[in-house]
């Protein structure tokens, strides 16, 4: 069944990341991206639902959107500014109706790795 999750983890830190703002967008067929949730991570990093269950999930490009200004404005980090980072936009494809996918974001003030976990 397909489903979406993710996670966040603050590498300056070296912690899962907690309280970052996650928009997710999904677009079809070429069409605009239509934001379908707004999440926040938990103590874990993690969000306390899945993102998109079987019920929900749509085939076709999603994006997820995490807010890590604001994450490192939150926990006080002297940034620049402006700052390096502001959002971290992730845009992949959902084509497979039978798999779980899972998008871990790790991330400092000045950088990101993201990729499919599983």
């Amino acid at each position: 069944m397909p489903s979406l999750s993710t996670h966040v983890l603050d590498l300056h830190h070296g912690t899962p990341a907690q309280n970052v703002k996650i928009e997710v967008f999904h677009q079809q067929d070429g069409e605009l991206f239509e934001l379908i949730k707004t999440v926040v991570t938990n103590k874990d990093g993690r969000c306390d639902e899945q993102i998109v269950t079987h019920e929900s999930w749509k085939q076709g490009t999603y994006e997820l959107v995490f807010h890590v200004a604001d994450y490192y404005k939150e926990k006080s980090v002297t940034l620049p500014t402006p700052n390096f980072l502001t959002t971290v936009p992730i845009r992949f494809n959902m084509t497979e109706s039978a798999s779980h996918y899972h998008v871990p974001l790790l991330v400092t003030p000045w950088g990101y790795q993201i990729y499919r976990g599983s």
